[in-house]
């Protein structure tokens, strides 16, 4: 159990509320620094606690079980608090919200499947996807950062939009999928 890809994901559900800190401070670029910073290091550590586990052989249920709940409250997290921050406003709160239904939806799909013994490989689309997706959400972290560069924002933004599109794709592949399973 306490392997150390099982450790690194514990790191990202424990550090998560001191990364929603420093994002909620008001108006503190500092502050925001050192959210990108760990919102980095929370990548990372997903990166590496996944590989680590397969080339160590160290797959554990344990792991299997929280690594997908860690980025998912990361995610929505992060998405909530750039919502009430205002720097996910107006019309692109409908991307966030895309992306946040796909995630809750996968996961009770995922769930349901598991259930009854299916389980579903992640697409190279829905990885690439969560590249976007984190990618996203790290530019717009970046902004309360570094206010001056006024093109990180739109940057951020636009790949959001893409992660929503690549969201709706891989979240309708998961559900045509999980509907061959299901009784009628």
């Amino acid at each position: 159990m306490w392997t150390l890809p099982n450790i690194l994901t514990l790191s990202r559900i424990l550090a998560l509320p001191l990364l929603v800190a420093f994002l909620w401070w008001p108006n503190w670029p500092t502050g925001y620094a050192v959210a990108f910073a760990l919102y980095v290091a929370m990548g990372v550590t997903d990166y590496f606690d996944g590989y680590l586990a397969r080339s160590q052989g160290t797959v554990s249920k344990l792991g299997v079980f929280l690594d997908p709940i860690a980025d998912k409250i990361m995610v929505a997290a992060v998405i909530l608090v750039l919502a009430a921050k205002g720097i996910i406003a107006d019309g692109h709160v409908i991307a966030a919200a895309v992306i946040l239904a796909r995630e809750i939806a996968v996961s009770g799909l995922r769930e349901f499947l598991g259930g009854i013994q299916v389980s579903v490989p992640v697409s190279r689309l829905a990885k690439w996807k969560t590249t976007l997706q984190l990618g996203a959400l790290g530019a717009l972290i970046f902004t309360g950062a570094v206010p001056e560069w006024t093109w990180v924002e739109p940057a951020g933004l636009v790949a959001l939009w893409a992660a929503a599109v690549l969201t709706v794709i891989t979240g309708w592949d998961y559900l045509r999928i999980g509907l061959k399973h299901m009784d009628s």
